[in-house]
C-alpha cells in the first residue's frame, strides 16, 4: 500500500512532521510511504523552479495522486489556512474530482505555526476541505494517543502539528513526532482496513 506523505516547508518544522508521519506509515507492514513535496509559488511571472528540487524529495505529480492508497497533507499555517503552494497543487487536482480517482481513500493533515495560537486547528480544517470534496475519509487522532494530552507544543485531534516559535527555529518536540508518527499509522491502518 501505498500512501503519499505530500507537504511543504519553509522552515524545516512541516517537512520534520512529515518525515515522523512517514516513520508512522512505514511501522505498518505492507505499507510504503511516498514523500513528495510542492515547488514554491511567486508573484514575479519570471520566476522558474528547477524540475527537481537541489535537495529533499521530488517534487509531487498529480499521478501520485492517482496512485496513493492514502494521503498525508501538511502545509505551514498562513493566516489560519495553507500556504499558497499546497493551495495552488491541490487546485490543479480536477483530474481527481473529475475522475473519482481520490473517493474513499483516507486523507489526514498536519501543520506548522509560529504561535500557540497560530491558527493550527483553522490550518488543519481548511485543508480538510478539498480532500471532502475528492470523496477522501478524513482521518483524525483519537485521544487514545496519550501524546495529545501530555503535549504543551502542537498536536491537535483534527491532525498534527508543531508550534515553530516566531523565528520558526523551535525544534519538533518528542510529543509532537509522536503524534506526527501515530498519524501516519493510523493513516496507513485506515488504508490497510478499507482496502479489506
Amino acid at each position: 500500500m501505498e500512501i503519499l506523505v505530500l507537504y511543504y516547508s519553509r522552515n524545516g518544522g512541516t517537512r520534520r512532521l512529515a518525515d515522523a508521519v512517514c516513520d508512522g506509515v512505514l511501522s505498518v507492514a505492507g505499507c510504503n510511504a511516498r514523500l513528495r513535496t510542492v515547488p514554491p509559488v511567486s508573484a514575479v511571472c519570471e520566476a522558474i523552479e528547477p524540475a527537481i528540487p537541489s535537495d529533499g524529495p521530488p517534487y509531487a505529480e498529480p499521478k501520485d495522486l492517482d496512485e496513493c492508497d492514502g494521503l498525508v497533507l501538511g502545509s505551514p499555517t498562513r493566516f489560519g489556512n495553507m500556504a499558497a503552494p499546497m493551495k495552488y497543487f491541490i487546485d490543479q487536482s480536477l483530474g481527481q474530482w473529475l475522475s473519482g480517482s481520490l473517493i474513499g481513500k483516507p486523507a489526514g493533515v498536519f501543520t506548522s505555526t509560529g504561535s500557540q495560537h497560530g491558527g493550527q486547528e483553522t490550518t488543519l480544517l481548511s485543508m480538510m476541505l478539498p480532500l471532502i470534496h475528492q470523496g477522501m475519509i478524513i482521518v483524525g487522532i483519537p485521544y487514545s494517543e496519550k501524546a495529545l494530552i501530555a503535549t504543551s507544543g502542537g498536536g491537535t485531534p483534527y491532525g498534527a502539528s508543531h508550534v515553530a516559535g516566531p523565528e520558526g527555529s523551535r525544534p519538533v518536540s518528542d510529543d509532537e513526532v509522536r503524534i506526527a508518527r501515530a498519524l501516519g499509522q493510523r493513516i496507513a491502518s485506515v488504508a490497510q482496513k478499507l482496502r479489506a
